[in-house]
């Protein structure tokens, strides 16, 4: 009877993952659809903890298991009730490499069991599990450091032939597990957790800046994927369903970020786009060039006398907390009769989606929220384009520069609007590393200072108008 319920228990845990996910996909129901699968979750843990019962022995360690469940939630609870949105990707990358850490732990800790059934499929799901998870976990915490300034991109001549190389130690050692001696080799397995642990490492350090989102989008999917892994070892549904629909979803956003950048999977791993080597290819004449201020007086009355706004969000609207005074502008700007969008790149921010999610919290209605073709299409009817910090994923060097690092990504084409006004704290190159020549067209002008403080002063502006 327990195992029936039990099994009920998992079929609504993965039934709710299926329909969270689903309304995930649109930010009216997201944050019902983050419920739904959290209750989904709470139901699978619980009757895993009250209904499952060990095959010739009883469950152990009851009191270790709550008590850890209780205090991994006190410090998941407060450290994201207080994460400030510039650091939220960096806390994707801990929560996601903590993940790939517990799917490698589970291989760990199960590996001499496991061995003595003299299973390849179990033995391989172990081996599976490991190496992705301690990839995902290493590979994760690099991209925190790097994502928080704490560590640089590092790479030394020939490092990608390095990494291939000792990819190709692990699967080799990780065959002979499987079809070699029938008994484990526990030092073989300890160095294949060395060196996918350092694989991890290898793989994500030499990485540029720019490309920081679509590694995290595919850490999570290896996150899913060692999940999934484990799922198959237990024979545990819950598990197996959270796993293929986290590594599935991680693999579909990452081909969807590259596709948004126009680059490939390989170019994103090997070509270390807004790494060290970025900055050789932003020579674009900039040091020849002026750039045209605009004051705040100026910039207001251009906003409130016109028919349509565009405003473009990028990281610096997010280092300055300024998402609701900019929706107070919005608010402002609409109360005159001016028609207001916001044009959000799909690798805009530190992660997919950080615009949306920053919009969100400052309650940006969904609708006034345009994706990078419908935007494209408006500019050309706009008459003024605020940019807030945002940089490379505004810079025409993608379109017109072919020595370009970013040449052939897709770009939001602000160029077209009558008037293109620039904030930003200073001219110092985006996160690619590469001079933006959008600052010297004869259509732009920039208004330097922090993001929320410029804001302030421009509603102050055009109330006073």
């Amino acid at each position: 009877m327990q195992t029936n319920i039990l099994s009920i228990c998992y079929l609504i845990g993965s039934v709710s993952f299926i329909v969270g996910l689903k309304m995930l996909s649109n930010p009216a129901t997201a944050r019902k659809g983050n419920l739904v699968s959290a209750a989904g979750m709470a139901i699978a843990i619980f009757g895993t903890l009250f209904l499952y019962q060990p095959a010739n022995s009883s469950f152990h360690n009851f009191g270790w298991i709550v008590g850890a469940m209780i205090i991994g939630t006190v410090i998941g609870s407060v450290s994201a009730r207080k994460v400030k949105m510039t650091a939220m990707p960096e806390m994707v990358s801990i929560f996601n490499g903590m993940g790939g850490l517990c799917a490698a732990l589970i291989s760990i800790v199960e590996f001499g069991r496991i061995a003595q059934d003299n299973a390849p499929m179990h033995v391989l799901s172990i081996l599976a599990g490991m190496i992705i998870g301690s990839v995902s976990f290493s590979g994760s915490m690099i991209a925190y450091g790097k994502l928080s300034g704490k560590i640089k991109d590092h790479s030394f001549s020939g490092q990608h032939i390095f990494n291939l190389v000792v990819l190709f130690v692990i699967l080799v050692l990780g065959a002979y597990i499987i079809f070699g001696d029938s008994t484990f080799p526990l030092t073989i397995f300890g160095c294949i957790l060395g060196l996918s642990l350092a694989y991890g490492i290898l793989f994500v350090l030499p990485i540029g800046g720019a490309d920081m989102p679509v590694v995290i989008s595919l850490l999570n999917s290896f996150t899913g994927i060692a999940t999934a892994c484990a799922g198959f070892l237990y024979n545990n549904q819950v598990m197996l369903t959270g796993g293929i629909l986290v590594g599935s979803a991680g693999a579909i956003l990452t081909i969807l970020m590259c596709k948004a950048m126009n680059r490939s999977l390989k170019n994103v791993l090997i070509g270390s786009f807004g790494g060290s080597t970025a900055a050789a290819g932003s020579a674009t004449g900039g040091q020849d060039q002026t750039f045209k201020e605009i004051s705040l007086s100026d910039a207001a009355m251009v906003m409130k006398y016109a028919h349509k706004v565009i405003i473009v969000p990028g990281y610096g609207l997010a280092v300055a907390q300024a998402q609701h005074v900019c929706h107070e502008l919005e608010k402002s700007l609409t109360k005159d009769g001016v028609v207001v969008k916001y044009a959000i790149h799909p690798v805009a921010g530190r992660m997919p989606g950080h615009m949306n999610v920053l919009l969100a919290e400052a309650d940006v209605s969904y609708d006034d929220l345009l994706e990078l073709e419908p935007a494209n299409e408006e500019f050309a009817s706009t008459d003024v384009v605020l940019i807030l910090g945002a940089n490379d994923v505004v810079n025409p060097a993608a379109e017109n520069d072919p020595s370009s690092p970013i040449y052939g990504m897709p770009i939001l084409e602000v160029g077209k609007a009558k008037m293109v006004i620039i904030n930003k704290r200073s001219m110092r190159p985006g996160y690619a590393g590469i001079e933006n020549q959008l600052f010297f067209q004869s259509n732009s002008s920039m208004l330097f200072g922090d993001a929320k403080d410029v804001l302030q002063q421009l509603i102050a502006q055009i109330k006073e108008l």
